[in-house]
């Protein structure tokens, strides 16, 4: 981050201050960082909020609980772009850096932890819901639905919310001076966890779950001919899978370089003094913020409906509610009920009418 004279401080604090930004490390990058956070958030915003609604519409067509994660998983990205692109960069390089209120600041970071935190737990349980569907199909039709889906993302991103609350005593790793205490190693160590290591972990074991699964699939659909709609349908399944694979394989990348970082300012050397540190820090940042703008080209490049979806958003095409598929089925089994009701009228119609009125009309 780039280092802004304080004009707000005490003259009696000027001398203290001045022996200590001499030992201070400086921004190697200067403002290239406000310049790649401008133009971060000029582009990911927008980009998440077409994902937004192109993941609606897909949500209310197919009634899918995989929409319903994505979507969590895409308001978690806008959220932590306007905290911590936002707030947390831009206007604290450009207005934070001011004398303002130390609990503004602080409540301040814990939302952006918050939000970070509900940006990669979303993807939990997308991949536990994908696990499901692979290793326990008849399971998976049971109790994979968007009401449950919404209360789990209900209580994710509640606890989410909950776990940025101990980081209102996070320190600044650019302005404090002194050396890492027991309450700064807790919380950096509680922070890399949540946000690195027990995710990756899941991810982890459950993909190679996945993974396995699949190739003992594919052995034996080697040994027996399939039809072509299980051939469709195991298509369909391997590309919401390599989705799923897609988003945590490019989050466990773009992350690893801040929890080493981090963990390397904890124990070696200081981002405030070091300056080396203080540019692998920048950039190691840099990487970590740009998780948050990459999935609309994921889901682009690996789902066709998502495609179709995002090109109707683009053209002001409206999308029906329901499959032009399942209305067909519908019409025809309401069809089908209303004749074979009209059929059974007319039945007891005829069974209810006297014999006596049955042969006038005969011989009428």
């Amino acid at each position: 981050m780039i280092s802004w004279h304080n004009g707000t401080v005490p003259s009696h604090q000027e001398e203290e201050e001045s022996a200590d930004e001499y030992q201070r490390s400086e921004c190697v990058l200067g403002y290239i960082p406000v310049i790649y956070y401008s133009i971060l958030l000029c582009v990911g915003v927008p980009v998440n909020i077409l994902t937004l609604v192109a993941l609606s519409r897909l949500a209310a067509r197919t009634q899918k609980a995989l929409y319903v994660y994505l979507l969590a998983l895409t308001g978690s990205d806008i959220l932590s772009q306007l905290f911590i692109i936002f707030v947390g960069f831009l206007l604290e390089t450009a207005v934070f850096h001011r004398d303002v209120p130390v609990v503004l600041l602080r409540s301040v970071s814990a939302l952006e932890f918050a939000a970070n935190h509900a940006s990669i737990w979303a993807t939990v349980p997308l991949t536990v819901d994908r696990y499901v569907a692979l290793c326990h199909p008849l399971l998976h039709r049971q109790i994979s639905y968007p009401a449950r889906a919404r209360r789990i993302i209900t209580v994710v991103l509640t606890l989410a919310l909950a776990s940025g609350v101990p980081f209102f005593w996070w320190s600044d790793v650019w302005r404090v001076s002194s050396p890492p205490n027991t309450l700064d190693s807790t919380l950096i160590w509680v922070h890399v966890t949540i946000i690195y290591f027990l995710p990756c972990s899941i991810f982890l074991v459950l993909n190679s779950l996945i993974i396995l699964r699949l190739r003992r699939r594919q052995h034996q659909q080697r040994r027996q001919e399939d039809s072509r709609q299980q051939r469709a349908s195991a298509g369909r399944l391997g590309k919401t899978t390599a989705m799923l694979l897609a988003i945590t394989s490019v989050f466990t990348v773009l992350w690893a370089p801040r929890t080493a970082v981090v963990i390397y300012h904890l124990y070696v050397s200081s981002v405030h003094r070091d300056w080396s540190v203080h540019l692998a820090y920048d950039l190691a940042n840099m990487l970590a913020m740009l998780n948050t703008a990459v999935n609309f080209f994921l889901y682009c490049f690996v789902s066709k409906p998502f495609r179709g979806a995002v090109r109707d958003v683009l053209l002001l095409k409206g999308a029906p509610l329901h499959p032009p598929r399942s209305f067909h089925h519908r019409h025809v089994s309401a069809n089908t009920s209303n004749s074979s009701l009209s059929s059974n009228a007319k039945r007891s119609h005829r069974d209810a009418t006297p014999l006596s009125a049955l042969s006038a009309d005969i011989t009428a």
